[in-house]
């Protein structure tokens, strides 16, 4: 061994100081960047930069980038760095051009998408966004003449996102504009239950029951407190954090901070009573009076009843009057799926439900998606004097 080593040295040619040492070249950025791809946030830059490009870039092209952008906002951290970034003001801005184009509807649709995915359950990203007072501007999209359907079904995509689980978000439903226009934000979501398009009616009374259902998966017990700190379910609405027990930065630590942020039940509550909420649901459903309800849509019908159900779980008041447009549309609609089930069918004349024991009242309940106790229920709940 120790030969073998002794010839090595011996036959090994040592580097002169005349020979001159080859030095690597630096590598040009893009082959990193095509080697290694590009970080999120240099993604979402381009996109945002090919999208606000109005007079260099075709409208299929900054469509794409939106579309890109709003994949990559899917992710919660990406979310969060569009404030970062500075991203947010010239996103907004895309909703409202200077110089409007024949295809800016399509830009101004898929803008609103990205926002709307952004803050989907992202109380960060969601304060983010309401540094810039952006909800009178969404809900204006709701006017029919305002808008396209698209544009619209958007917006209350985006309203979702933004209104769900944040109380301290409910309050710019009220905030109304300095000038001739009233911008109120829940007289416009109540008109979007009267909405001509049936898709936008249906996400709104979605939209509604969302809002009004207490949110008890942020109430649990005291005794969680100290098993998860990082999530809105380690509190509830009256509780505060123990004074020793730090609250680290993140997506959801808002709720922690602000334990009744999740709570838009009394909000939405009284704003159903006092917008007219309740009285143009009752409306919908029963047909405004009249005995039949004309083109009836099974979906829009059964998200309704059940915000309805949810109202009245909470005491929310009717008047006599829409008490009885209400029992008078279920004995109806009970007897008219008696009759189409091949059962006896007819009216109750008395009003006293005897349709309740019937296969039409069972199959009211499979309609609303309900069983016949919980429909048993809701009509008692109807009836009930108060």
């Amino acid at each position: 061994m120790q030969s073998l080593l002794r010839w090595g040295i011996e036959n090994s040619t040592p580097q002169t100081q005349t020979q001159t040492q080859i030095q690597p070249k630096p590598l040009d950025p893009s082959i990193i960047d095509i080697i290694l791809g590009k970080s999120d946030a240099e993604r979402m830059k381009d996109a945002l930069a090919i999208a606000v490009s109005a007079d260099k870039v075709d409208v299929d092209d900054r469509v794409n980038a939106l579309d890109d952008l709003e994949m990559l906002v899917e992710q919660i951290d990406n979310a969060n760095n569009l404030e970062k970034l500075n991203m947010w003001g010239p996103l907004h801005g895309l909703l409202t051009p200077t110089t409007p184009t024949p295809d800016f509807e399509r830009i101004r649709t898929h803008a609103i998408w990205v926002i709307g995915t952004a803050v989907q359950n992202n109380p960060a990203a969601q304060d983010a966004y309401l540094k810039l007072n952006p909800i009178p501007l969404l809900t204006s999209f709701l006017a029919p003449p305002a808008t396209s359907k698209e544009s619209g079904s958007k917006a209350i995509y985006a309203l979702s996102g933004l209104l769900k689980h944040n109380a301290p978000a409910l309050k710019q439903l009220d905030v109304k504009t300095v000038g001739d226009e009233i911008n109120d934000g829940w007289d416009r979501l109540r008109q979007a239950l009267q909405h001509p398009e049936i898709t936008i009616r249906r996400k709104t009374v979605f939209l509604f029951n969302n809002l009004l259902t207490p949110n008890e998966a942020f109430t649990p017990s005291l005794s969680s407190q100290s098993q998860n700190l990082h999530t809105p379910d380690s509190l509830s609405p009256s509780s505060e954090p123990h004074p020793q027990d730090p609250i680290h930065p993140n997506s959801h630590s808002a709720y922690l901070s602000h334990p009744n942020r999740a709570s838009t039940s009394g909000p939405t509550l009284e704003a159903m009573q006092t917008h007219g909420i309740v009285r143009v649901l009752v409306d919908s459903l029963t047909g405004g009076g009249e005995e039949e309800v004309e083109d009836v849509d099974l979906d829009f019908e059964e998200k309704g009843v059940t915000l309805l159900r949810t109202y009245l779980q909470l005491n929310g008041p009717l008047s006599q009057s829409q008490k009885d447009r209400i029992t008078r549309w279920i004995v109806r609609s009970a007897a008219a799926s008696t009759s189409t089930s091949g059962g006896a069918g007819g009216k109750s004349g008395s009003g006293d439900f005897a349709l309740s024991s019937s296969p039409g009242f069972e199959n009211l309940a499979e309609r609303w998606g309900m069983n016949v106790t919980e429909l048993q229920e809701l009509v008692k709940m109807v009836r009930v004097d108060g």
